[in-house]
C-alpha cells in the first residue's frame, strides 16, 4: 500500500495489485482484465487494508455475481452468539459478504471480530450505528457525529459502507407532494430524513461527501450508495422519487471516482418484474457502469413467509441484465429478524438466482457443475449428484427419507422402476427393461 492508495488508485496507475490477481484467477479472467475494469469502475475490490484475513472477491456484471446476507442484533433479537453462528453459517454456503446492521448493544467488538475472523466482504451502515455509538437520541448528533462513526468503522476494517447520500432537503418536498403509497421504506433513508426533518439541515453524508471520500480513500473502504428512496412495494416503483435520487448517485459515483474510491450503486427492492430489466438499464447509463446492488428484487407484495423465493425471481431477472450483487432476502422478510434456518434459505434462493443469471450471462465456467450434475443423473449416480448440489445436505436428506424398494434401488421413489433415465440406459444397452 506504499504505492497507491486504494485498489482504484492502483489499477489507475498500472498496478496490478494481489486481490486483483486473486480476483483473476477465481474469475478465468486475466489480471490485466480485472485491472482494466477496476480502474474505469466497472468492477469494484472492497478490501479494507485493516481486513488482513479477507479472501477478496470482485463484483462487476461481468463477474460472477455476488450475494451479500444481512445479519446483526436488534434490541428484541439481541444474541451476538446467535448471530455469530449464522455467520458462520453464511460463509461455509458461499455468501461472498456479511452486512452487520446491528441496531442495538455495544456493536463495536462484534464488527471488529467480523474483520479479524471473517473472510470475506464485511459492509455496514454507519448511520444505524451513530444513535447507538452515542447513546444520544436521532435529533442531538451532529453532521461531525455522523462522520466520525464513518471514520470509525473505517478503522474497524469493514470493506464497504452504505451511506444514503443521494437523499437532500429537496426529497423531503417530493416525498410530501407525489405522496407514495410506502413512503420510504429504507431504514438508514428514514433516519437520515428523520434527522433532516427535525433539524432543518442538509443530510451530512450528502454535503460533507468529500471528506467521506477521503476517509474512505485512507482505509481502502468502498462506498455503497445508499438507495434510501427505492420503492418498497410495487405501486411506487420506478417514480420520480427513486429516478432523480438515482441521478444523484451517479453524480456522487464520479465525486467518489474522482477520490480514487471505489463505488457500488444500490437498487431498487419491489419492482414488478416487467420493469426490473429496465431498471437495470437505467441505473447503467446513469452511473456509468457502476456495479449495481440490489435488494432483491422482489416481484410481488402479497408473499410474505416466502419473500425469498419472490426476490429469487427478480434477482435472476436482475442480474442477467446487469445487477452484480444481490442481497438476500429471506422468509422473514417483512416480519420478523431472521433465524439461522431463515438465513439458510434466504441464501440458498439467493445462490440459486445468482447462479441462474451467470448461467444466461455467460460467465466463463458457470455452467460446469451444471454438466456434471447432468452426467451423474444419467448414469444415476448419487453420491456424485450430491457433490455438485447447491444444498448436499438438504438433498441426501430428502432422498434417505424416501428410499425406493430394494429392487430398484438406482431409481428414486417418485417414478421406480418406470424411472426414463433407468429406462433408457438399459433400452440403449440393449437389456430387457422390466417395470412391474
Amino acid at each position: 500500500m506504499q504505492t497507491y492508495t486504494t485498489q482504484m488508485d492502483a489499477a489507475r496507475k498500472g498496478i496490478i495489485t494481489p486481490q486483483m490477481e486473486s480476483v483473476a484467477k477465481k474469475e478465468y479472467r486475466t489480471p490485466e482484465e480485472i485491472r482494466q475494469w477496476v480502474a474505469e469502475g466497472k468492477v469494484a475490490i472492497p478490501a479494507n487494508k485493516h481486513h488482513e484475513c479477507l479472501n477478496p472477491e470482485g463484483i462487476g456484471s461481468m463477474l460472477r455475481t455476488k450475494i451479500n446476507v444481512n445479519l446483526g442484533v436488534s434490541r428484541d433479537c439481541k444474541d451476538y452468539d446467535i448471530e455469530m453462528q449464522k455467520v458462520m453459517s453464511a460463509v461455509n454456503m458461499g455468501a461472498e459478504a456479511i452486512m452487520d446492521l446491528s441496531s442495538h448493544g455495544n456493536t463495536q467488538p462484534f464488527r471488529q471480530k467480523l474483520t479479524h475472523e471473517c473472510p470475506v466482504m464485511i459492509g455496514t451502515v454507519p448511520v444505524y450505528d451513530s444513535v447507538i455509538h452515542y447513546q444520544r437520541d436521532l435529533a442531538e448528533l451532529t453532521a461531525q457525529d455522523f462522520i466520525d462513526v464513518v471514520r470509525l468503522h473505517a478503522e474497524d476494517g469493514v470493506d464497504f459502507v452504505t451511506l444514503h447520500c443521494g437523499i437532500t432537503r429537496k426529497t423531503i418536498e417530493q416525498i410530501r407532494k407525489h405522496k407514495r403509497k410506502m413512503n420510504i421504506v429504507s431504514r438508514g433513508g428514514s433516519l437520515v430524513f428523520a434527522w433532516m426533518s427535525m433539524t432543518g439541515n442538509e443530510n451530512p453524508f450528502y454535503e460533507h461527501f468529500d471528506e467521506i471520500c477521503d476517509i474512505c480513500a485512507e482505509h481502502d473502504v468502498t462506498i455503497s450508495l445508499g438507495d434510501a428512496c427505492r420503492p418498497g412495494c410495487l405501486a411506487d416503483a420506478t417514480d420520480v422519487c427513486q429516478i432523480e435520487e438515482l441521478v444523484r448517485l451517479g453524480e456522487l459515483t464520479k465525486r467518489a471516482w474522482a477520490h480514487n474510491v471505489q463505488v457500488m450503486v444500490e437498487g431498487p427492492g419491489h419492482v414488478p418484474l416487467n420493469q426490473v430489466a429496465a431498471n437495470m438499464e437505467v441505473q447503467k447509463s446513469i452511473c456509468m457502469g457502476a456495479p449495481f446492488y440490489v435488494l432483491g428484487p422482489l416481484v410481488t407484495d402479497i408473499a410474505p413467509g416466502y419473500d425469498h423465493i419472490t426476490a429469487a425471481i427478480g434477482g435472476a431477472v436482475a442480474a442477467a441484465s446487469g445487477a452484480a450483487f444481490l442481497c438476500y432476502v429471506t422468509p422473514a422478510e417483512h416480519l420478523a429478524l431472521p433465524n439461522v434456518e431463515d438465513v439458510k434459505q434466504g441464501i440458498v434462493a439467493s445462490k440459486i438466482a445468482a447462479h441462474a443469471a451467470d448461467i444466461a450471462k455467460g460467465i466463463p465456467h458457470a455452467r460446469d457443475i451444471d454438466d456434471k450434475m447432468g452426467d451423474a443423473r444419467r448414469v444415476l449416480d448419487w453420491d456424485a449428484q450430491f457433490a455438485c448440489a447447491l444444498d448436499p445436505e438438504t438433498a441426501k436428506a430428502i432422498r434417505d427419507a424416501r428410499l425406493p424398494e430394494d429392487d430398484h434401488s438406482d431409481t428414486c421413489s417418485m417414478c421406480g422402476k418406470f424411472c426414463a433415465v433407468r429406462s433408457m440406459n438399459k433400452a440403449l444397452a440393449g437389456e430387457y427393461i422390466d417395470i412391474l
